[in-house]
């Protein structure tokens, strides 16, 4: 599989990541990516960008290097009710929203309420993809959310980060592998994620594609290689307007 788009960054906005908006830009290009999204945090991870940062997403241009880049938002999943921070007043200057569950502003409960919790966030029609869904940070069912993905054109993303070794998320790997296993019954398609926080990382998927082999997952239920398909599933406009014009030196 020859990577095209890559989704989920971060740059030095988010206040703990180490790449700037350009560095990432020129990495992508670098790697041969047709797509790039940048997804700083939302405010209920300490030390990211003020919420006005998002408002003023409409000066930076949508294709640079040749690059299409997607800039937006990884929302907090708040609790078991599937609250996200922000509102549509921020949503609706942004090109892509994924939401995820961050233990530092997480309110959970039983495995059936976080569930839910999950569902009624993947139902949110403002939510594109599910960031580190297997992650482990709170205990899920995951086959109702698949199918809820299914039904929602919703995203769940196979994060590659959160399953290295220094992450200390031990039940990760076990749980990405149920979930694609869930995605290949269903015919549910899925996104591998970098969650990049520095540009040499970008689509870096090492822990994510032995996963497929293992599972043996179709090659077409993955986005990664498919710009075209990944814009009609989302209902992402592909095309941008004159005033998101090409970057030129």
């Amino acid at each position: 599989m020859r990577t095209l788009l890559d989704i989920h960054t971060h740059t030095i906005a988010s206040g703990h990541a180490f790449s700037t908006v350009q560095e990432m830009v020129e990495a992508a290009k670098e790697k041969g990516l047709k797509v790039l999204g940048i997804t700083e945090h939302a405010p209920g991870i300490p030390g990211t960008c003020d919420p006005i940062y998002f408002k003023n997403l409409y000066i930076v241009p949508r294709i640079w290097h040749g690059v299409r880049l997607l800039l937006g938002c990884e929302l907090d999943i708040l609790d078991t009710k599937g609250t996200l921070d922000l509102n549509e007043e921020y949503y609706q200057k942004m090109d892509i929203r994924i939401a995820g569950i961050h233990s530092l502003c997480w309110e959970g409960g039983t495995k059936e309420e976080n569930t839910q919790g999950m569902i009624n966030a993947i139902k949110n029609p403002w939510t594109h993809v599910i960031s580190h869904p297997g992650d482990g940070t709170a205990e899920l069912i995951y086959e109702p959310i698949v199918l809820a993905a299914k039904e929602h054109h919703t995203l769940l993303e196979i994060n590659s980060s959160s399953m290295r070794p220094t992450r200390h998320k031990a039940s990760a790997k076990a749980n990405y592998t149920e979930i694609l296993q869930l995605c290949k019954a269903h015919r549910v398609p899925i996104i591998l994620g970098s969650d990049a926080h520095i540009c040499f990382d970008i689509a870096n998927y090492e822990y994510a594609l032995p996963l497929l082999a293992e599972t043996d997952f179709p090659e077409e239920l993955v986005m990664n290689d498919k710009p075209e398909a990944f814009f009609r599933y989302l209902d992402i406009p592909e095309e941008i307007s004159p005033q998101q014009q090409e970057y030129r030196h």
